[in-house]
């Protein structure tokens, strides 16, 4: 199949600015608003809590430039899966779009959906998911999960009535986001800021400590323990700085695609990692370690802005959060979609996901997406969806850019009108960053990644039965 054709149907209306905006607003969904206070409780301290955020933005950055070499070399809609087909073989890049379906998109989708609700019901609290709605047996149908899905509903509706509706939504919502969190980051260092907290939260800022849950006491921790603390604060802010890659997906709908994608991915990276840092010390600047680590339901942002503006600033922060997450779900479900299209014309995913709209949207694939997310909004509480999410994320990522290597050594004379920067050093270190992680979150999170690796495996055995279907359509 000719690649360049592939995407001779979708409009390139995206530019630089639309790229950019759909890196961060994919990328500040809920995660900056309350997984400081899980890390908190790992880590328990200030230092170690910044730590966590610079060490996720470094690792963030290095595999976005690092990306920049595969969007270039491979401009075309699909993104990571062409990728990985590419550098390895359509098996890979299946049980990448496979996990990509069943857990990464969908199942980030449903937990910023269920974040959505979470803050919503900040606001009106029959909206929470305290208010069971329906139960059968072990089953409880809450309020929260039905605001999650009609949002999903809602944007996959907005999205599938063509780009240029997608695209402006995001851009203005994302810098709404953008705004409001400085706003928010500056009204902590100027309004709220209190030396005495600083100090105090800074006096012990390399003490290693964590949350025991069952003696409801703080414990040392050290060595293993420390290292196991390290990986699980980081799903939290790991998390909270994924979805990056989305402008890959959509590479088709780029003006300029060779330049614009990789620069998307290192501007977009970059803003969202300063502004995190930024959160993070101004959460240490308003409020003790304490508040931060047992903000009730984790909204960390909803108690620092309490402390900032008072009352009528813990209202305005459930409505800037509820923008935020809004803004991302409809970033994630733009880009989703193209990976099944992309997947279906492949003869690897539901051939009706393979057309595309008189809007030029793959409408059926978004439908499909909106349909398991919604499923996953039922089934899912927040952290466990992290979870599942995480392990996978990160197997692909080092896949990804160990698949650099290949390509290199594979197509040694094709075009790279970008280079990963600081390769092969970088590139190397993110793998054995990332590569860690999952093996200390496999240790300890056996019950919830676990879960998600089987799930990946699992798409082995559909791949070979899909195979002979798929050769069969190809002849």
């Amino acid at each position: 199949m000719n690649n360049e054709n592939q995407d001779s149907s979708f409009k390139r209306e995206l530019g630089l600015l639309d790229g950019t905006m759909l890196v961060v607003g994919s990328m500040i969904g809920s995660g900056i608003f309350i997984v400081s206070a899980d890390i908190a409780r790992q880590v328990g301290s200030a230092g170690w809590l910044i730590l966590i955020w610079v060490l996720t933005g470094l690792v963030t950055v290095i595999a976005a430039v690092s990306y920049g070499e595969l969007s270039a070399m491979f401009p075309k809609a699909g993104g990571q899966y062409v990728y990985l087909k590419e550098a390895y073989n359509k098996l890979i890049a299946f049980l990448y779009g496979w996990s990509f379906f069943a857990v990464i998109q969908t199942g980030t989708i449903a937990a910023v959906g269920v974040a959505f609700s979470k803050f919503a019901a900040y606001l009106y609290e029959p909206l929470s998911d305290a208010n069971i709605i329906y139960s059968i047996g072990s089953f409880k149908l809450n309020a929260a999960q039905i605001v999650s899905i009609i949002t999903i509903i809602l944007l996959t509706y907005i999205n599938s009535r063509g780009v240029k509706d997608g695209k402006m939504l995001q851009t203005f919502l994302t810098i709404v986001k953008i705004f409001s969190l400085a706003g928010l980051i500056l009204g902590g260092f100027f309004i709220g800021a209190n030396t005495e907290v600083w100090n105090a939260n800074w006096a012990d800022a390399w003490n290693t400590r964590a949350f025991d849950a069952q003696s409801g006491s703080w414990v040392s921790i050290g060595g293993t323990a420390l290292l196991t603390g390290i990986a699980a604060s980081m799903v939290g802010s790991l998390f909270s700085s994924d979805a990056w890659n989305g402008v890959t997906f959509i590479a088709g709908e780029i003006q300029n695609p060779k330049r614009n994608v990789g620069l998307s991915l290192f501007l977009g990276t970059f803003i969202v990692s300063v502004i995190y840092i930024m959160a993070n010390l101004m959460y240490i600047a308003v409020m003790p370690l304490n508040d931060i680590a047992f903000a009730k339901s984790d909204r960390v942002a909803v108690v620092a802005a309490q402390y900032i503006f008072g009352d009528i600033g813990t209202v305005t922060i459930a409505v800037m959060i509820m923008i935020s997450t809004f803004a991302c779900n409809n970033g994630l479900i733009m880009a989703g979609a193209r990976v099944y299209y992309t997947m279906a014309r492949d003869g690897l995913f539901f051939k009706k996901a393979a057309e595309l709209n008189l809007s030029g949207v793959p409408a059926w694939a978004l439908w499909f997406q909106c349909i398991w997310a919604s499923v996953l909004c039922l089934t899912g509480k927040y952290g466990d969806l992290l979870d599942y999410v995480m392990i996978i994320v990160i197997i692909f990522y080092i896949l990804t850019i160990y698949g650099i290597f290949i390509l290199r050594r594979k197509m040694p004379d094709a075009e790279r009108p970008y280079k990963a920067f600081g390769y092969p050093v970088l590139p190397f270190i993110y793998i054995i960053v990332a590569g860690a992680i999952c093996i200390a979150l496999l240790i300890t999170r056996l019950n919830t990644c676990g879960w998600g690796v089987l799930i990946m495996l699992a798409g082995i055995p559909v791949y070979y039965f899909s195979k002979p279907k798929e050769e069969a359509d190809l002849q």
